[in-house]
């Protein structure tokens, strides 16, 4: 895999009836490429996807694919606590063209040990191969860690296991990933305040919920820190750490979303049993995309361009 920097890892957008709001994922997308952004994650965590039908999955993974015509990469999520309807929702994805890689996160609420979730991943692996799986880490909803020895098993005995989305929290984790896992393997930080510290590490870039927002921001950002200009690079996540620890006062996206669409970017709807922000949480969110300059150019209503 040659993909490297920073990421968007993409809302889904909903009209007012909760319905895919096809339209403005085109924009958005558009938007993410004019802006730099390096390459695009469609249905993970930020997209909702545990609360997607299968159809709505595959429609919103096309739509980000034909939106994106090869620009930048695209991975595409596919994640499932059964093994089997993993496979069966990878068998789907594979069908795709466009589709860079795949990324997975550990089984949810089965609570699985190492070597379930190794199993797990290499049943992924053989599936979809030779198309990339990213591995995903993220053990605040997964209730489990992916731990460094189960990943670097992972990368030493799949060949198209290639990556993992690191967003335990943890710089230790990050490190022990990057010395344990064969050459060329790539470890990108899940975690937008983490990003420089886990590039200091060794992290090849970041997947990240900001640049939902400012994508052209976080991409100069990641891509300061990859060629050593920390001063170019501190100065932009200090200026932006507020949004960093706003876009998660509640539930993601919830707030992320409720500051697109004061940009005009989508609308508010998040899906049960997540809810929208409140009129106090809004006005919070509100003065600090104000004070950040998010609201400048916000996007009139009608005049999101799809193509």
């Amino acid at each position: 895999m040659e993909t490297t920097g920073c990421g968007t890892a993409l809302i889904t957008p909903f009209r007012q009836d909760g319905a895919l709001d096809e339209r403005a994922l085109y924009a958005l997308v558009n938007w993410q490429i004019d802006s730099g952004i390096d390459f695009l994650v469609a249905c993970g965590s930020t997209g909702e996807a545990a609360t997607l039908e299968e159809d709505e999955w595959l429609t919103a993974v096309r739509i980000v694919v034909e939106a994106a015509a090869g620009r930048v990469p695209v991975w595409a999520g596919c994640t499932s606590n059964s093994t089997h309807t993993l496979i069966k929702k990878a068998e789907k994805l594979v069908q795709v063209r466009g589709v860079d890689a795949v990324l997975s996160a550990s089984p949810y609420y089965n609570k699985p040990s190492q070597e379930g979730q190794y199993q797990h991943f290499m049943a992924l692996a053989r599936t979809v191969a030779p198309l990339p799986v990213v591995l995903y880490n993220v053990p605040g909803r997964t209730g489990v860690n992916l731990e460094p020895e189960t990943v670097a098993r992972l990368a030493h005995e799949a060949d198209n296991i290639c990556a993992v989305k690191e967003a335990s929290g943890k710089l230790t984790q990050i490190a022990a990933i990057l010395h344990a896992a064969p050459e060329g393997f790539k470890v990108f930080s899940g975690d937008d305040n983490l990003a420089l510290a886990g590039i200091g590490s060794g992290a090849h870039g970041l997947a990240s919920v900001a640049s939902n927002e400012i994508p052209g921001d976080m991409t100069r950002m990641i891509q300061a820190a990859l060629r050593n200009d920390w001063t170019r690079a501190r100065t932009l996540e200090r200026k932006y750490a507020r949004l960093f620890e706003a876009n998660f006062w509640e539930s993601n996206p919830g707030p992320v979303k409720t500051v697109l669409s004061m940009m005009g970017r989508c609308e508010p709807v998040v899906r049960l049993p997540l809810v929208s922000p409140d009129r106090g949480m809004r006005q919070r969110l509100e003065r600090m995309a104000g004070e950040l300059g998010l609201l400048r150019d916000v996007i009139p209503d009608g005049d999101m361009r799809m193509f």
